[in-house]
């Protein structure tokens, strides 16, 4: 393998863990005889392009240890999908600095970014070796058991409706809580972690993997306060009629540059979910949250799962950069078929999991569609980690 420089950035959404990953793609390329100046590029390829650039040799580890444990992108994030031109710009600032290792973390659409520089990488015959290091909080990159910033995410998820549940047990009435996933149901279902007793919430999950009604809603949770007195909802962002047309689709005209619609950051959708409740049932106290971009980046609740595979993710990727097998491709994590949890590291096509996103089992999802399976918290439970200990004068 012949030696160079190395570059590294971050891409798309934030997580708690993406530093994680950034540290130790860094350390693990310190440790490299192959490898000589780490940069890192600020806010993705923008920064490569406008050669905004900073040396990840020059920090001590302290610093470093520092960087990981802080959540969201420490070197900035971007959304951008490369042109021809972005790729002539990228490939000019890395011959100019002896790059021949370029690392991008992020989901499928950095994913997607990653394939299309190492194509165009060909095609101009620069000798570069491009691997995607995995990050979503939407847990929805295929060839994937779980990515790195999930389970941090879903604990915070699962944490906020454990005290959720306390307000509404407390004051009664109908709670709505919209949580990120435009196709995927992964960040809503880790919900379901919060309970502890029988008639604990969330009594109702909706994912974007089955349709949403609007009558079939309001009835369930007609249902839920006859039976237990109350109701607290967790509901997907994307979810979609029996069409596949988002239900908050009529409130939303932004996109970004790989044409994803920008749900988050708007609190429509349980704006319109609380008064369906209020005018299809007569509950007069009916409430919503919609927790954006509050999952991404808050820090205390991180998982100690979730922290140490972010770390291994990128140290992973350098080493495959270096042993010279693999050209390109993504790191995946695959959990081992053992009783104990485990997982092993594996190099997967760049075209595998660039852009498209998969979705949660079927038999993770209840036949009714409004909740989850045992089989959904038996694999959520280890990647989320125990939750803060709740006190009651009623054992359940």
């Amino acid at each position: 393998m012949t030696p160079g420089n190395m570059l590294i950035a971050q891409s798309g959404g934030p997580s708690m863990v993406i530093n994680q990953s950034l540290v130790g793609a860094v350390l693990a390329a310190r440790e490299a005889p192959i490898i000589g100046q780490i940069y890192g590029a600020r806010h993705g390829i923008k920064g490569i392009i406008e050669e905004n650039l900073v040396d990840l040799r020059a920090p001590s580890r302290k610093e470093l240890e520092l960087v990981a444990a802080t959540p969201s992108s420490a070197l900035g994030s971007i959304r951008r999908k490369p042109t021809g031109e972005d790729c002539a710009a990228i490939f000019r600032s890395l011959r100019a600095r002896g790059v021949r290792f370029f690392f991008y973390i992020g989901g499928n659409d950095s994913a997607e970014t990653v394939h299309i520089i190492y194509q165009e990488a060909k095609r101009a015959r620069v000798d570069l070796a491009c691997f995607h290091i995995p990050k979503t909080i939407d847990n929805d990159l295929r060839e994937n058991d779980h990515t790195p910033g999930y389970g941090s995410a879903a604990r915070f998820v699962a944490s906020a409706i454990l005290g959720d549940n306390l307000d509404n047990r407390a004051l009664g009435g109908v709670k709505i809580d919209v949580i990120m996933g435009r196709h995927a149901g992964f960040l809503t279902a880790a919900s379901a972690l919060a309970r502890v007793c029988p008639d604990d919430g969330p009594h109702l999950i909706y994912l974007p993997e089955r349709p949403f009604s609007l009558d079939r809603f309001a009835a369930d949770v007609k249902r839920v306060v006859a039976r237990v007195g109350r109701c607290v909802v967790a509901v997907s962002e994307g979810i979609a009629d029996a069409d596949g047309k988002p239900i908050v689709s009529a409130f939303i005209t932004e996109t970004d540059s790989h044409g994803n619609a920008q749900l988050s950051g708007t609190g429509a959708l349980g704006d319109l979910l609380a008064r369906v409740i209020k005018e299809r049932t007569g509950i007069t106290r009916v409430r919503a949250d919609t927790f954006g971009y509050l999952q991404r980046s808050f820090p205390g609740v991180v998982s100690e799962t979730d922290a140490r595979e972010a770390r291994l993710v990128g140290a992973a990727a350098v080493s495959a950069a270096i042993e010279g097998r693999h050209a390109s491709g993504s790191v995946a994590i695959k959990r081992k078929a053992c009783r104990a949890y485990a997982v092993r590291f594996e190099i997967v096509p760049l075209r595998a999991v660039a852009r498209h996103t998969r979705h949660m089992p079927t038999a993770f999802i209840n036949k009714t569609g409004n909740n989850v399976t045992q089989a959904f918290l038996d694999y959520a439970s280890p990647l989320v980690g125990p939750l803060p200990p709740v006190g009651r004068f009623v054992d359940c």
